[in-house]
């Protein structure tokens, strides 16, 4: 924001000329949008209604009054805990209920096999543009045809310093017995199994069967010592000192040293989870206009800065990377180091083995009472 300052007496100027010359044409376009980035094309002939659905705790609610007092626009969010949850919801008729989704990388690449999402419109989303190059064509959707990146992290460990010693530096610090009833895992069928595919040298991905009746035995094994489940906030256990050890997501594990200096991050030896998380219009979305202003709207890098400070996960949008305060983009959590990254794994679309990974995870909660 420190950026416009100095413009804005002259963007003023421009947005008063803008906005007669619109009126005396009788042209029904928006005028530039804040910071000159332009608008996304004629504003759409539709119900002023977006119904977004979305992972819990990820959109602040001063983004979205911004956007419902700048268009009109009512703004009605859903949320859900997990991929599998989202599409469950979209299988079962939800894809003419939501305008907006937020899917993981592999679970787009499910949705597009299923016909469950709708092109995007690039011609209306000029914000695209601050798209960070290394964040272009995507292996679950190359040519963006279908989504747009909303923000990357990691998945690895958070721990507390004064209670974790040493240091973990593999996900066989997680099977330790010294931190039983101390560990929070993501709810997440594909991250836990995967956690333990890695611990013993296979893929995040493998569907061998002998290698998921490994990763069973290994999963039994840990599940009495997990204290709890925990996609939504596990950093509220591990600032409140419930738990030492989590396998959580990279900005809970931020979040959490915010509030407790003596909490920490690392990706394991092992490599962790690389995932991206991304901005989809559902096939019978019904404010498809709505939903690619609100797209574009987010690409916007004031906005997007303001997300990746609320949320500090890696912003894909480069502008709104150079906006962020020093303390964020030098936080390893938030923006790992290359050689950290190169090791971490890309969950894929694994097909009809799915159903085994959420029976690992299933069978892993009844061992342990949960």
């Amino acid at each position: 924001m420190r950026r416009l300052v100095g413009r804005r007496a002259g963007a003023a100027l421009v947005m008063v000329l803008v906005v007669l010359v619109l009126t005396a044409c009788g042209g029904g376009r928006q005028a530039a949008a804040p910071g000159g980035q332009g608008a996304p094309g004629d504003l759409p002939d539709e119900e002023k209604v977006l119904n977004l659905f979305i992972w819990t705790e990820y959109m602040p609610q001063d983004i979205l009054s911004d956007f419902e007092a700048e268009y009109g626009v009512r703004v009605v969010m859903d949320t859900y805990s997990s991929n599998e949850e989202l599409l469950a919801k979209l299988q079962a008729g939800g894809a003419g209920q939501y305008d907006v989704i937020v899917p993981s990388d592999y679970t787009i690449e499910v949705m597009i096999r299923q016909d469950l999402l709708q092109p995007l419109d690039h011609d209306r989303l000029p914000n695209l543009r601050y798209l960070a190059e290394e964040q272009r064509g995507l292996n679950y959707d190359p040519g963006n045809e279908y989504s747009v990146p909303y923000m990357w992290g990691t998945v690895g460990i958070a721990y507390n310093k004064a209670y974790v010693d040493p240091a973990p530096t593999s996900w066989a610090d997680v099977w330790r017995p010294e931190y039983a009833g101390r560990i929070v895992l993501v709810d997440d069928s594909r991250v836990v199994p995967g956690m333990a595919l890695q611990l013993l040298g296979y893929s995040m991905n493998d569907t061998d069967p002998a290698h998921l009746e490994e990763a069973r035995q290994k999963l039994i094994e840990l599940a009495p010592r997990i204290k709890a489940y925990d996609s939504d906030s596990p950093k509220s256990l591990l600032i409140s000192e419930e738990v030492w050890l989590g396998v959580v997501w990279s900005a809970e594990a931020v979040l959490s040293a915010q509030e407790h200096p003596e909490i920490a991050y690392v990706l394991p030896a092992e490599g962790g989870n690389l995932w991206t998380d991304n901005l989809a219009i559902p096939r019978n979305a019904p404010h498809p206009g709505w939903a690619h202003v609100f797209i574009d709207y987010l690409y916007r890098p004031e906005v997007a800065a303001r997300l990746a400070q609320a949320f500090p996960y890696g912003t894909p949008n480069a502008e709104a990377y150079n906006l962020l305060p020093e303390e964020i983009r030098s936080d390893p959590a938030a923006y790992p180091p290359a050689e950290a990254l190169a090791k971490a794994e890309i969950l894929t679309d694994v097909g009809d083995a799915v159903a085994e990974f959420d029976r690992l995870l299933t069978e892993m909660k009844v061992a342990g009472g949960q």
